[in-house]
């Protein structure tokens, strides 16, 4: 039992990250990003991109591929979704299908489909960790449990205190009036997708050094988006306890049933909440008409 409940901990961390992503954008701006677990490939792709230029140097490639989807994600929104405004918001969500398509095309054209693993050109290792009770994890197990933790501890800092964060809590909530109230609302949108990115980036690096590096990651990010909708798409609280239930149900369901199961598991659940309660465990009644 102490292994289920490590190994729930661990799958929860990587989806919440990229879970994150979804609830960051869709508060801001409405739309729902359903290109953000190819923002995830291409942050595992920037990481073997700048460890290849500079190999032995992990803190430089991690930071410098976490800096590159951030910028990612600040230009997908001025160069493709910004022109989007006032259009329907079914074309904008269009526009990120499209948009993960190609990225997902992108990176078989440069790098083919070959599975790839970036922790060799990092120079690090990955050994198991013993954990009280018996259960093992790997290092960057701990390392994704640990990133998502200060993630959002970074994030609720900055939406609570900063002046910015204020900014972008007005403007998801009340629109009309934080644009009488001088609000820049492209600044607030760009910032979003590129925290969006960064959060993504997250997962990415660490997915690929943990366990591998191919352009089908994206497949991670459904997922990730059965969580968002189970814990609430305009909430950001709802991201972690959405996080658990779905991976406490995915790995029971590999441990005592068919390993085939962990891939619609998570689809399970977002049915069974979607008969249950449609909006979430802490999303916004009102949110669902929007969806």
């Amino acid at each position: 039992m102490t292994q289920v409940l490590a190994t729930t901990v661990v799958v929860a961390s990587l989806y919440a990250l990229l879970a994150a992503g979804y609830v960051l954008v869709y508060r801001a701006t409405r739309v729902l990003n359903l290109a953000q677990g190819d923002m995830m490939t291409l942050g595992g792709y920037f990481l073997f991109l700048v460890a290849t230029a500079a190999p032995g140097e992990p803190a430089r490639a991690i930071a410098g591929a976490a800096a590159l989807s951030a910028l990612a994600g600040f230009l997908i929104y001025r160069l493709l979704m910004r022109p989007m405004a006032g259009h329907p918001i079914f074309a904008a969500v269009l526009v990120t299908v499209t948009l993960g398509i190609l990225l997902r095309a992108a990176i078989v054209l440069v790098y083919t489909d070959r599975i790839r693993h970036p922790l060799g050109l990092l120079g690090l290792a990955n050994p198991a960790r013993p954990l009280i009770g018996g259960a093992v994890v790997s290092t960057f197990d701990l390392f994704t449990v640990g990133a998502a933790a200060a993630l959002f501890a970074a994030l609720f800092l900055f939406l609570r205190f900063s002046p910015l964060g204020i900014q972008m809590r007005a403007a998801g909530e009340k629109p009309l009036l934080a644009s009488q109230r001088g609000i820049n609302f492209h600044l607030v949108f760009a910032l979003s997708w590129a925290l969006a990115g960064f959060a993504g980036a997250l997962a990415g690096i660490l997915y690929a050094n943990n366990v591998r590096l191919d352009p089908s990651l994206g497949v991670l990010g459904l997922k990730a988006f059965a969580v968002a909708l189970v814990g609430g798409l305009d909430s950001l609280g709802g991201v972690v306890p959405g996080a658990l239930i779905v991976a406490l149900v995915e790995v029971l369901s590999v441990r005592y049933g068919d390993p085939l199961l962990a891939d619609v598991s998570p689809f399970l659940c977002l049915l069974a909440m979607l008969l249950v309660r449609p909006w979430g465990l802490y999303g916004t009644k009102e949110e669902l008409e929007r969806v």
